[in-house]
């Protein structure tokens, strides 16, 4: 219902990239626009309720990202990060009273950003930690603190833990932090190659995640049991695969990959019994990070298939597939 919204927000563009070729997607809708004052935006989650967003953007003249929520009736963003060091990761609790995201404002030396030379590498920026805070950005709190990389967060579904990436120890690895004590347990044990992107299942007793653990950069999905146990590799190719995200049936993810090329990455549709795949985007340009809405009848991810081909978040009605 909450969506009926988006048919009269004024400052919506409705994107003509539908096609045959996307049978699963309906109605394109660009969310973000650099108009915004943003560089790039994406990597957005919905609230609870479906009125906002929050995501990360690279402000006008900045090279890194910052926070933000948009309430989508009114299309403004508000950074809700302090506008120092680089953020990542935001997400809503449950509740829809909290958000968390990634920040390394706290880093008493911040480094400036690498060059990748042309391809794509996520930073494993030191002095990122995690934080709690309103939706308006107050009352910060710390919920990791010191010189490591603390990212990569999600809330369990019931609220009382979080899901995160660090390289605290040997290794990244997976960490469940439980809220009241503050307390975490690491689930994934290996010391030489990187786990990251973690998310709850629907129930809260699986985590799916990325991992090269086979080639350097080269990740592969696995699920795990957010205990620790019963760790299952999901894909196995020559791609990067990357950014999987829970369907809320639990039976399917969507996920990002290389499969075309590093110069267009798509999101593809995978069945957690059957190991089947579908494609779900085709566009000549970026497609990736994608999330569901509560009912999984919309999907929101992030592409450079606007009119400025910069990256930015748009969302679009979702079929499931039937097989």
């Amino acid at each position: 219902m909450h969506f009926l919204i988006l048919c009269i927000f004024h400052s919506l563009l409705i994107v003509g990239l539908y096609a045959e070729n996307e049978p699963y997607l309906a109605h394109i809708t660009q969310l973000t626009f650099p108009s915004m004052g943003f560089e790039k935006a994406g990597e957005a989650y919905f609230s609870p309720d479906e009125t906002k967003i929050i995501f990360q953007a690279v402000p006008n003249g900045q090279s890194t990202y910052q926070m933000y929520v948009m309430d989508l009736a009114e299309g403004a963003p508000r950074m809700v990060s302090t506008g120092k060091g680089a953020c990542t990761c935001g997400f809503f609790r449950p509740d829809g009273q909290k958000i968390i995201f990634a920040s390394s404002h706290e880093d008493p030396c911040p480094v400036p950003p690498e060059e990748s030379a042309g391809k794509y590498k996520w930073h494993l920026t030191p002095y990122m930690n995690i934080y709690e805070a309103n939706l308006d950005g107050t009352d910060l709190t710390a919920l990791t603190t010191g010189p490591a990389y603390h990212a990569e967060c999600a809330y369990s579904p019931d609220g009382r833990q979080i899901v995160y990436a660090s390289n605290e120890e040997d290794g990244m690895n997976l960490y469940v932090m439980n809220l009241e004590t503050l307390k975490s347990r690491r689930i994934t044990k290996t010391s030489s190659c990187y786990n990251g992107g973690p998310f709850f299942s629907p129930n809260g007793q699986q985590v799916i995640f990325r991992a090269d653990r086979e080639q350097e950069d080269y990740l592969q999905i696995y699920m795990i049991d957010q205990d620790g146990t019963n760790e299952k590799q999901l894909t196995n190719n020559d791609a990067v695969n990357w950014a999987p995200y829970w369907h809320p049936n639990g039976k399917v993810i969507a996920f990002t990959t290389s499969l075309h090329g590093h110069h267009r990455y798509e999101i593809y549709l995978l069945n957690l019994e059957t190991l089947n795949q579908v494609r779900l985007t085709n566009s000549p340009s970026f497609d990736g990070l994608p999330v569901f809405n509560r009912d999984g009848s919309k999907i929101m991810w992030t592409s450079k298939r606007g009119e400025d081909n910069t990256c930015q978040i748009f969302i679009a009605d979702f079929s499931l597939p039937e097989k």
